[in-house]
């Protein structure tokens, strides 16, 4: 039996109810209710994903699904996902600084709730966090299809398996691809349509494509990567770097460079000259 979707992404919901009760969570919701609230949705939420997670477990043991979950699977299970909830106040920590650094660089930006309720690129970060950690704890079919949910619904499709670190912006989002493999440094930025994804697909002797090797790009401190642009391969960006919109890149880049496409020419014609 594996894990159900549907139970996964309700347990998303709700730890994001968690994370942000006052904001997110019961309109209804009064200050001095707050702490019941939360213990209460987080530990329903925390059984539920105990639940899942040992279903995950019993199917990576390749066990035979008539024999259900075993005692050991379970408490495994429940020992991971403990140290998934003590976790949890870093998430905390990292979303402030996601949601800072989108208030901070995006001039439209009223107020940091706007940016909390409103943008598709700190929703989409918020199920990353979250799934990342169940990732960590080697439970990665219940951290995909926590992203997943989130790659449905912005259009932003972040693996789990990538290292981002603090400060991390998306702005506008639409399109935006991280690959499992990438690794992002503090306050970086990207825009719509940004992609990075894996040069080539590394086979072995029997023409079987390789798993969990390096092969996507490393994006240093401080980077900021327009929209449209296409980063390929287990290359480098150095810090402080601006990558322009549109550009297709596979090799490394130094610090503080600033690359773009090739200049444009344009070239005014009149009365049907250059015709």
């Amino acid at each position: 039996m594996l894990p159900s979707k549907q139970s996964i992404h309700s347990v998303a919901d709700t730890l994001i109810k968690v994370l942000y009760p006052i904001r997110l969570g019961a309109t209804d919701l009064r200050k001095e209710g707050e702490d019941y609230y939360v213990g209460y949705l987080l530990g329903t939420a925390l059984n539920a994903l105990a639940e899942e997670a040992a279903l995950e477990l019993h199917y990576q043991s390749g066990t035979p699904t008539q024999h259900g979950v075993t005692s050991p699977e379970a408490q495994d299970a429940e020992h991971r996902i403990r140290k998934f909830a003590a976790y949890l106040p870093v998430i905390r920590q990292r979303l402030d600084s996601d949601i800072q650094a989108a208030y901070q660089g995006d001039p439209s930006a009223r107020s940091r709730d706007e940016v909390l309720l409103c943008y598709p690129g700190i929703h989409a970060v918020m199920y990353y966090r979250l799934a990342h950690e169940l990732y960590q704890l080697r439970l990665p079919l219940l951290a995909r299809i926590m992203t997943e949910k989130a790659h449905s619904e912005t259009g932003i499709d972040i693996h789990p398996g990538a290292k981002i670190s603090e400060g991390f912006f998306i702005d506008h989002g639409t399109g935006v691809v991280i690959g499992e493999t990438a690794i992002i440094g503090k306050r970086v930025r990207l825009y719509q349509a940004v992609t990075l994804g894996a040069k080539r697909f590394v086979t072995d002797n029997d023409g079987q494509l390789q798993k969990n090797y390096p092969r996507h790009p490393i994006v240093e401190d401080d980077v900021v990567i327009y929209a449209g642009a296409t980063l390929l391969g287990r290359i480098t960006i150095g810090a402080r770097s601006s990558i322009g919109g549109n550009v297709w890149l596979t090799h490394d880049v130094l610090p503080d460079s600033n690359v773009r496409q090739a200049s444009v020419l344009h070239t005014q014609y009149r009365d049907g000259d250059g015709i």
